[in-house]
C-alpha cells in the first residue's frame, strides 16, 4: 500500500520548468517589442505634428514634410548614402559568397571564421581611427566617397558573411556530383543547381551590406573628409540647428518607411523562402 501511494505521487516540477517562466517569458517580449516599436511609432506621430519639439503628438500637418521637399540640402548626402550603400551590398554580396562557399570545403573552418567575426566586436571608434590611417597612409585615398565606402565594406563584409554561410553550410554537395554525373559543365551546375538554392543567403547578404552601410555613423566620422553621408548630416543639422529637427524628424521617418520593408524582404528570403526550399 505504502509502494503504490509513493508511486501515483505528482513529482514536482524543476524550477526551470515552472509555468511562471513561460508566462514570465511572454510579457516580457511583450514589453520588449513595445520598447522597439513604441519609439519609432512616436517619431512618426512627431514628424506629422505641428509642434514635435514639444514631444507631444497633435495638431497634425504635412508641413514639416512640405519643407523637407522643398529643401535640397539633403539631396547629395541622400545621393551619397545610397550609392555608397549599393556599392558596399553589391561587393559585399559577391566577395561573401566567393568565401562562403570555400569556407565549408575547408579543413578546419574556425579560425578563419574566427578571424573574420572578430571586427564586429572591435569598437567603431577603434576602427574607425585603424581606417583612416591605413585609407591615408597605406590606400593613399584621399578622404571622402571612396575612403568611405572602404570603412563601410569593412564594416558589413562579415555580416554578409555570417548570412551567406546560413545557406552554405547547409548546401547539399551531392547535388554538384549529380550534376557533374549528368554531363553538366561546372557553370551549368553553379548556374542551374548551386546559385538558385543560395540566392535567398546572397540577397539577404547584398541587402544587409546596404542597410549597414547606409547606417553607419561612427567610421563615416573618421573617413567623410569633407563629404557627407545621410546619417552624419542628420546628426551635425540637429547639433547645429533645433529648427532643423522637425525637418530631420519627417526624413528619418522615411528612411525608416523604406528600410523596415528591405529588411522583411531581407528576413523572408533568408528564413521562410529557405525553409522552403
Amino acid at each position: 500500500m505504502t509502494d503504490m501511494t509513493a508511486t501515483t505521487r505528482p513529482v514536482p516540477l524543476e524550477t526551470s520548468y515552472n509555468p511562471n517562466w513561460k508566462r514570465l517569458g511572454k510579457w516580457m517580449g511583450i514589453a520588449m517589442l513595445g520598447l522597439i516599436y513604441f519609439p519609432l511609432l512616436w517619431l512618426v506621430l512627431l514628424s506629422i505634428s505641428n509642434d514635435p519639439l514639444s514631444g507631444i503628438p497633435g495638431a497634425f500637418s504635412l508641413r514639416h514634410y512640405q519643407a523637407l521637399f522643398a529643401s535640397s540640402d539633403w539631396h547629395m548626402p541622400f545621393v551619397s548614402s545610397v550609392v555608397i550603400g549599393l556599392i558596399v551590398g553589391l561587393v559585399s554580396a559577391i566577395t561573401a559568397t566567393v568565401i562562403g562557399r570555400a569556407v565549408p570545403r575547408m579543413a578546419s573552418p574556425g579560425p578563419m571564421l574566427l578571424v573574420f567575426v572578430l571586427p564586429l566586436f572591435v569598437p567603431g571608434m577603434s576602427m574607425g581611427a585603424a581606417l583612416f590611417i591605413f585609407s591615408q597612409s597605406v590606400l593613399g585615398l584621399d578622404l571622402g566617397f571612396w575612403s568611405i565606402a572602404v570603412g563601410h565594406y569593412v564594416w558589413a563584409l562579415p555580416f554578409a558573411l555570417l548570412i551567406v554561410l546560413v545557406v552554405t553550410l547547409r548546401f547539399d554537395h551531392t547535388l554538384i556530383e549529380a550534376g557533374r554525373d549528368l554531363g553538366a559543365s561546372d557553370w551549368r551546375v553553379f548556374k542551374d543547381i548551386e546559385f538558385p538554392i543560395l540566392m535567398p543567403g546572397i540577397v539577404s547578404a547584398g541587402l544587409f551590406g546596404f542597410l549597414m552601410s547606409f547606417n553607419e555613423v561612427m567610421r563615416t566620422i573618421f573617413l567623410r573628409g569633407t563629404s557627407e553621408t545621410m546619417p552624419v548630416w542628420n546628426w551635425v543639422q540637429a547639433a547645429a540647428q533645433q529648427s532643423q529637427v522637425p525637418i530631420i524628424f519627417a526624413l528619418s521617418s522615411l528612411v525608416l518607411l523604406v528600410t523596415l520593408p528591405l529588411l522583411s524582404a531581407m528576413f523572408w528570403l533568408l528564413f521562410v523562402r529557405l525553409n522552403r526550399t
